[in-house]
Order: C-alpha cells, then structure tokens, then sequence
C-alpha cells in the first residue's frame, strides 16, 4: 500500500472516531444543560449545589471531550480533503461541509449557553433545550446519508425521513412534557394527602 493510501486511511479512521467522540459530547452535553434549567425548582441551597456541579460537568465535557472530538473531526478531514481534493468540486461533499459548518456553529452555541448558564441568565426553558438537543440527531442524519449515497443522494426519500423524524422528536417531546406535568400533579396530590 503507497504511503498516500495509507495516510487516507489513517486520517479516515481517526476522522470517523473524532466524529463519534464529537457527537457523544453534543448529545450529552445539551442533556447537561437541560438538567442545570431544572435544577431551579429545588430548594435554594440545594439548586446551588446542583447547579455548581452541572457547570463542573458541562466545562469538563466541552473542554475535555466535545472540543477535542471536534478538532480531531475537522483536522482529519482537512487531511482527507488535501489528499482527496477533488472531493471539494463534488456537489455531496459541498452539501456536507454546509451541513458540518451548521454543527460548528451549533457546537459554539453551546458553548454561549454554557456561559449564561454559569452566570444564571438562560432564558432557555427544558423543553426549549430538549427540541435543541434533537438538532445534531438531524444534522448527523443528513451527513451520513450524503456521505453514503453521495451522488445518488435520495432526496425524495431523505426528506420523508427527515420530516418524519422531526415530527417523532417534537411529538416525543410534548408528550414527555405531558408526563412529567401529570406525575409532579399525581405526587403532588398524594403528598397533600
């Protein structure tokens, strides 16, 4: 194997375990920011301790685990591009590259609620940040199917599944909501009991 082939193959390999790294700290760390939001309906002292220990988590796993997941993705795949630079003139790859600028943005984003978090000035409630958790589900969908099918992109069938998942993530989360409102009333009730 010549040496170009194999530095390919190296720089996909660590691209794909930068992209898994990347995206478990996106899903999680949102999840994070959902828990710190409803850390308020606590007890004073206790919403601080809490809160304290959800800004501890959320910088370790930004700093620790989503950044550099994301820098190992967009490192890798700059190399991948240098040894494959025809893939630039390729529509699929432009596709994706705007879909991956939309998660970097995302990525940064977050890092802006982390900071309102820690300064107790989120507006965001947990249901707003619940449907925000759902965006790099979305956005890693589309990628992978572009990267897969590339030039033969099935866009009619794409689309349906992207609606349908959409409606699945929104029907999934105001019925969570629903819920949770119904089980705080039913404890309510027994412990007025």
């Amino acid at each position: 194997m010549t040496l170009p082939a194999q530095a390919y193959l190296w720089f996909k390999t660590l691209h794909i375990i930068g992209v898994v790294v990347w995206f478990a700290g996106l899903f999680y760390l949102v999840r994070l920011f959902i828990y710190h939001v409803e850390a308020s309906k606590f007890d004073e002292n206790i919403e601080k301790v809490i809160k304290n220990q959800y800004s501890l988590m959320e910088k370790r796993l930004a700093n620790i685990i989503t950044t550099p997941g994301m820098i190992l993705t967009v490192s890798m795949a700059a190399g991948l591009l240098y040894i494959q630079p025809n893939y630039l003139s390729q529509t699929w790859m432009q596709y994706k590259l705007l879909f991956v600028l939309g998660l970097l943005i995302y990525h940064f984003y977050c890092y802006r609620l982390m900071g309102q978090l820690q300064e107790n000035n989120c507006s965001w409630t947990g249901q707003q940040l619940r449907a925000l958790n759902e965006l790099p589900t979305l956005l890693l969908v589309i990628v992978v199917m572009l990267v897969v099918f590339k030039g033969q992109f099935p866009t009619e069938a794409a689309t349906w599944l992207i609606v349908g998942l959409v409606i699945f993530m929104a029907t999934t989360i105001q019925f969570y909501a629903r819920w949770r409102r119904i089980r705080t009333e039913k404890l309510s009730r027994e412990n007025q009991v």
